[in-house]
């Protein structure tokens, strides 16, 4: 049986600040710390109980293969399942199973996404139940100290299993793939005692011998779609919670009517997102609960007024993700389940449809139709400042000589990037498909409800930053000085002012970069 390095416990090198490690414990991981990971922001580590559960899944499963036929171990996969294997085929049924699965194609993904996908694929199988060899767990953990992933391609899943891209990892652990890090190739040596191959480089997992039955202990998972959409929770997250200064700035800027964020409104009708997004612009604004003015006119555009009702559902729909995530990551979701609590009082394997990923997919297709919605709303406060009747200012906030266009380009880029979001809240949960000889007739998409996601997350960065450069430069442009506080410190932002008509693209991406600066007030 081949090994691994040791799962690191104490990092030789010191964290430099708070939550620089991960523990990997197969029940505590949450999509923030699957970022940290993916982000190389912290280093993993593991628990022996967590050892020690992953170790005891994977005798079980042996004693249960030695003692009956188990599913991809004796047997085939998916409508091959009935091909019972003799002794001769089992002996390289793991090697078979990889080298076939590993055909996923289109472009390579990014390493934060792969990265991720190892953070979540490790944490699954330390929580019991996979029978999977520990040290393939111990590659993954190790791949991630030493910022090196295996080369995953984008197309391969429909929501019920990301087996494309556990093969391709597979191979990598078992050395017939290099590690990659930093978009170079790494060689690994051989598995199976022939030549080694050269050295690599840089420091890499050690090959892996499977043991029988790894491969697809390995590959029944959907650790590649849970892993994007753990980044994908994170980043909408950021920009959420960066929404609330954004608009409070929008507000402020064109001398909106606090009254629509007022405590009472919301407390009637008392929808926690709702509530929180309205709380959230007050606070930031130093505003008090049942505000007295009613600002410039009695009543603003939706834009400005109904920025909590759109931007609130937004919020639960981020927390419920998180929810959905914390399940998944830390849940064992093999098929087998290898358990301990089988019908006569011991072990069993339970064959069942854990992989199928509807839960996740729905709320993926939630969220990109709840950010569809506040980011309507921001397309719509940027074109209100184009309209002097709204802010007081010359159309489209220009400060050059008659007919100079200002920020007007702004609004074609926003609503081009609103389009994308719009592309991206298409739910991919209503697609369809049979596969596998009819074996399989249905798939949640939940993989293609991800990638929609992770395209949102980019439009919608876009539209806020859009959002912010008008605002700030709005504001800057008022007579009267803006209220003292952390969040009119962006007015001394790195973002030049409307002197004369420009290119603004440098402006958009400086505001870009403000946005998680804004979410932490």
């Amino acid at each position: 049986m081949g090994t691994a390095p040791e799962i690191p416990r104490h990092p030789a090198k010191a964290p430099s600040a708070e939550g620089a490690f991960v523990v990997l414990d197969g029940a505590g991981l949450d999509a923030g710390a699957v970022a940290r990971l993916a982000d190389g922001l912290a280093e993993p580590t593991v628990p022996p109980a967590a050892v020690a559960r992953a170790e005891r899944s994977w005798h079980t499963a042996q004693r249960l293969a030695a003692a009956g036929r188990m599913y991809g171990r004796d047997t085939g996969v998916g409508a091959n399942r009935m091909v019972f294997l003799s002794d001769a085929d089992r002996a390289g049924q793991d090697l078979r199973l990889l080298r076939s699965h590993a055909g996923g194609v289109g472009a390579l993904l990014p390493a934060r996404q792969v990265r991720a996908m190892l953070a979540v694929r490790a944490n699954q199988v330390l929580a019991g139940g996979s029978g999977l060899q520990p040290a393939m767990a111990q590659a993954l953990v190790e791949a991630l100290r030493l910022r090196v992933h295996p080369a995953v391609t984008e197309y391969g899943a429909v929501g019920t299993g990301d087996l494309t891209a556990l093969a391709q990892t597979g191979l990598t652990v078992i050395g017939e793939q290099p590690w990659l890090s930093d978009d170079a190739p790494r060689p690994a040596g051989s598995p199976r005692g022939g030549a080694a191959d050269a050295p690599a480089a840089f420091a890499v997992p050690a090959p892996v011998v499977p043991s029988h039955g790894d491969a697809l202990a390995l590959m029944s998972s959907n650790a590649l779609t849970l892993g994007q959409a753990a980044l994908a929770c994170h980043d909408l997250d950021v920009l959420l919670r960066a929404s609330h200064a954004v608009a409070a700035l929008s507000l402020t800027a064109v001398g909106g009517s606090l009254q629509a964020y007022a405590a009472p409104v919301h407390a009637a009708r008392p929808y926690p997102g709702v509530v929180r997004a309205a709380a959230e612009v007050r606070r930031l604004l130093g505003a008090p609960e049942r505000p007295a003015a009613a600002g410039r006119r009695i009543q603003d555009p939706f834009g400005f007024r109904a920025f909590p009702q759109a931007h609130g559902p937004a919020l639960d729909a981020a927390g419920a993700l998180g929810r959905i995530l914390a399940i998944e990551v830390n849940s064992a979701s093999e098929n087998p389940l290898i358990s301990d609590e089988g019908p006569d009082g011991g072990p069993a394997a339970y064959h069942h449809g854990g992989f199928f990923a509807a839960p996740l997919g729905l709320a993926v297709d939630h969220l990109c139709l709840a950010v569809l919605q506040t980011a309507q709303l921001s397309v719509a406060r940027l074109s209100g400042f184009g309209d002097p009747d709204i802010t007081g200012l010359r159309p489209y906030l220009a400060q050059g000589p008659a007919g100079s266009s200002g920020m007007m380009i702004l609004e074609y880029s926003a609503n081009s990037a609103l389009a994308e979001v719009r592309a991206g809240a298409m739910p991919a949960s209503a697609g369809h498909a049979v596969m596998s000889r009819g074996l399989e007739e249905a798939a949640s998409f939940a993989s293609q409800a991800v990638r929609q996601a992770l395209r949102v997350v980019d439009a919608y960065r876009a539209v806020l930053a859009c959002e912010l450069v008008a605002a700030v430069h709005a504001l800057r442009q008022r007579p009267e000085r803006p209220p003292a506080g952390p969040l009119f410190a962006v007015l001394d932002a790195d973002l030049p002012h409307f002197a004369e008509d420009r290119p603004l693209t440098a402006d958009v991406a400086a505001a870009a970069d403000l946005l998680p600066g804004l979410a932490a007030l």
